[in-house]
């Protein structure tokens, strides 16, 4: 691993983005390599077993490309296959996920009741809620799989009142009731984050997860003497398992300048 290395992320499609998006703000001489599993998507409706296959083929995709840090910047993932890419990647390159940061954060801030949004397979793995309770035990924390959303933003409408409806729906569940904080459990909805905060009025805490990640990748990268301090910057590349329009388009929203979007299929 050296310094110039690149740090790899990839998500089930373009919520990864987000978290992309704040490491790059954040520290902007970092090379980025990002994989979106268009091909596969949306990650919360597959089986474990699927998950950690799909995710495997992509940390050999970006151990082969000599990354010093992989991202997993997908909630489902990281609660199906966590052990199993941590085993993966051993020693030859870093590896975060979006979920023990927001966790670690959380966990010491004076919150009585947490709302999570997120996928099913997030819910059903109750990876927050094993996480959570072993850092604070008396935070209650309330889950509802909110499955609409994920294909909702990845077909662009997330401005539209199918969107608007459909959040709506979600937010006034009985399990969401009483909360004073919401975790967004999937980095496809900070993409729709004025929305859920517009929905309560700024009367619930919304968890930033992309800006917490990235500053707990940082404060590791500089730990480890492998952040990228040269002045040495390499391009960023964005590869996805199958090519669509709007993939580019949101790319480019989010960075503000034209993304080389290229198709990669793995094995």
């Amino acid at each position: 691993m050296t310094k110039t290395a690149p740090v790899c992320v990839f998500d089930s499609g373009m919520g990864g983005l987000t978290v992309t998006h704040a490491i790059k703000r954040l520290m902007p001489n970092e090379p980025i390599v990002y994989f979106g599993d268009t091909a596969h998507l949306p990650y919360g409706d597959k089986s474990k077993e699927t998950l950690v296959r799909y995710c495997l083929e992509i940390v050999d995709e970006f151990l082969s490309r000599g990354a010093k840090a992989i991202v997993v910047a997908c909630n489902s993932a990281t609660s199906n296959a966590w052990d199993e890419i941590v085993e993966r990647v051993g020693d030859k390159a870093m590896v975060f996920n979006v979920i023990d940061p927001v966790v670690n954060k959380v966990a010491y801030e004076l919150h009585s009741k947490i709302g999570l949004i997120a996928t099913q397979a997030t819910v059903n793995s109750r990876f927050y809620n094993k996480k959570l309770r072993k850092l604070n035990k008396h935070i209650k924390l309330s889950s509802l799989a909110t499955p609409l959303l994920v294909p909702i933003i990845e077909e662009g409408l997330a401005k539209s009142d199918i969107c608007k409806i459909t959040l709506e729906h979600y937010l006034r569940h009985k399990n969401l009731q009483g909360i004073d904080a919401l975790i967004l459990g999937c980095t496809h909805y900070p993409i729709i984050y004025d929305s859920i905060n517009n929905f309560y009025n700024g009367k619930v805490k919304i968890i930033d997860s992309p800006t917490i990640v990235a500053h707990d990748i940082l404060y590791q990268l500089k730990k480890n003497n492998l952040y990228n301090d040269t002045g040495e910057i390499t391009e960023d590349l964005f590869f996805v398992s199958d090519y669509t329009k709007h993939f580019e388009s949101m790319a480019k929203k989010f960075f503000g300048r034209k993304i080389q979007l290229k198709q990669l299929s793995l094995s």
